[in-house]
C-alpha cells in the first residue's frame, strides 16, 4: 500500500504483515522519554508542522510522534472497523460470539475495541444451525459505529437500544441511544447526514404495522432530546424478509428487499420531503449484489455483481452502471461493501476476506486484508481512527 498520500485524512488499508499483535505496546514504554516533539519548538507549534504529514511517516520516527498521530489532537485519520466472529470450528459459546476490531492503517496490525457493555447477546450462528447465519445490522453515522439490530439466543431482537461507538472519544466506551419503539430484526437500516433511519423489520413476532413502519432518530440534538420519531410508512410490508440496507445517496435512502440476482423491488425515501418513491428502472436492473455509498458525502454508489464479480459505479444522470473493474474472481460473492476516500472494500469469502478496491488509481488496484486468526468477517465500516489516552 502506498503511503505518499496528499493528508492525514486520507484512508490507507494496509494487508498486516502479522495476523495480530497487540499495539498498545507502545503506550506502555518507558514513561522518561522526552514528549518534546521538535527540539526549540512548543508542542502546539510543533504538531501544526507535524499534522501535515502522512501519519505512516510519523509513526516510522519515534515514540512521541506515534503518541502524537493517535491522540485527539491530531487531525485523524480513516481506518477500517469489523464485526468478528469465531470460525465454526472455534465456535462455543454462541451468546458472546461477536468482537469488534479496528484496523489501523499505519501500524498494519488489528486492535480490539472495547466490548458493548453487557448483557448483550448477539447471535450470528446458532449450535443447531451451522449452516445459517442470523444479521447483525450495524451502520456509521455522523463519524460513529452504531449496532441497530440482531437476534438473540431466544430468536428474539437483541438490542433495544442502538449501541453507539465513538472513535474520537477520550474514553473509548459504548453508550446508548434512545429506546427502539419497537426493537426488531430483519429491518431496513441506514442513515443520512446525523440521523439514523429504521424501517420495517420483525419484533418479537410479526406485525404488519411494523412491517411498514419508519423511525429516524437524530444524533445531532442534545442527550435530553433524543427520541425515535415516526416517519412516512412504506407502501407495504415486503422489506421485512432479510436484513436490508439503506443505502444514503444524494439525499435519499436507496432500498431493495432482497439480495443477489432475485426478482427485487425497490423503493426511495427522498429525506427532505419524507416520501417514498419508485425507485429508477436503471438503478434496480444494475442492483445485482452487495450496494453501498461513499461514506464521506454519499455523492457516490457501488455495486459488485455477486455472479460476475464485477464493480460498477451508478450514473445517476443517465441512470446507468458504469464498469469500473472488469470481474474479479476474488470479488465474486461479496457479501458487503463499503466505500469511502477512495476505497472500495468487500467482504468475501464468507467472512473470510476483504478485498480492497483502489479506484481512485488508473487502473484500479486491488489486495486482500485478512481478518485476525481464527475470525470471520459479519460486517466492515470505514470510520476515523481510535483516539488513544496520553
Amino acid at each position: 500500500m502506498a503511503t505518499a498520500e496528499a493528508t492525514s485524512t486520507a484512508i490507507s488499508i494496509c494487508n498486516p504483515t502479522k495476523d495480530f499483535k497487540n499495539t498498545n505496546s507502545d503506550r506502555n514504554e518507558n514513561d522518561h522519554e522526552s514528549m518534546l516533539l521538535l527540539p526549540g519548538l512548543p508542542n502546539h507549534l510543533a504538531q501544526l508542522c507535524l499534522s501535515s504529514l502522512h501519519p505512516s511517516l510519523l509513526h516510522a520516527v519515534c515514540r512521541s510522534w506515534r503518541r502524537l498521530i493517535y491522540s485527539p489532537s491530531f487531525p485523524p485519520f480513516f481506518s477500517l472497523y469489523a464485526l468478528l466472529s469465531p470460525t465454526i470450528h472455534h465456535h462455543q459459546q454462541y451468546s458472546k460470539s461477536i468482537e469488534f476490531f479496528s484496523l489501523d492503517p499505519v501500524s498494519s496490525a488489528w486492535r480490539r475495541l472495547p466490548s458493548p457493555p453487557p448483557p448483550l447477546c448477539l447471535l450470528h450462528r446458532h449450535p443447531s444451525f451451522i449452516s445459517r447465519t442470523l444479521p447483525i445490522q450495524s451502520l456509521t453515522v455522523a463519524g460513529r459505529l452504531v449496532l441497530i439490530a440482531a437476534t438473540d439466543d431466544q430468536f428474539l431482537p437483541a438490542v433495544s437500544s442502538p449501541l453507539v461507538f465513538d472513535p474520537l472519544s477520550n474514553s473509548n466506551h459504548w453508550f446508548y441511544g434512545p429506546p427502539l419503539p419497537t426493537p426488531r430484526r430483519w429491518c431496513a437500516a441506514g442513515s443520512m447526514g446525523s440521523a439514523i433511519y429504521v424501517a420495517s423489520g420483525i419484533g418479537s413476532h410479526y406485525q404488519s404495522e411494523v412491517a411498514r413502519s419508519m423511525e429516524k432518530w437524530d444524533m445531532n440534538k442534545k442527550d435530553g432530546e433524543w427520541k425515535w420519531e415516526k416517519m412516512a410508512a412504506l407502501k407495504d410490508s415486503s422489506f421485512s424478509r432479510e436484513d436490508v440496507q439503506a443505502i444514503g445517496y444524494r439525499g435519499k435512502l436507496c432500498m431493495v428487499n432482497v439480495k443477489g440476482k432475485s426478482v427485487k423491488q425497490g423503493s426511495v425515501y427522498d429525506v427532505a420531503k419524507d416520501q417514498w418513491e419508485h425507485m429508477p428502472e436503471g438503478m434496480l436492473a444494475g442492483w445485482s449484489g452487495a450496494v453501498a455509498a461513499t461514506v464521506d458525502g454519499g455523492d457516490e454508489m457501488f455495486v459488485v455483481d455477486e455472479e460476475r464479480g464485477e464493480l460498477r459505479k451508478y450514473d445517476a444522470d443517465n441512470d446507468t452502471w458504469e464498469v469500473v473493474l472488469e470481474e474479479l474472481e476474488l470479488l465474486k460473492g461479496a457479501e458487503q461493501i463499503v466505500a469511502g476516500r477512495g476505497r472500495v472494500c468487500a467482504v468475501c469469502g464468507g467472512g473470510g476476506r476483504i478485498v480492497v478496491v483502489d479506484v481512485a488509481a488508473r487502473p484500479p488496484r486491488t489486495w486482500v486484508v485478512n481478518p485476525p486468526p481464527e475470525m470471520e468477517l459479519v460486517g466492515v465500516h470505514i470510520l476515523p481512527r481510535v483516539s488513544l489516552s496520553e
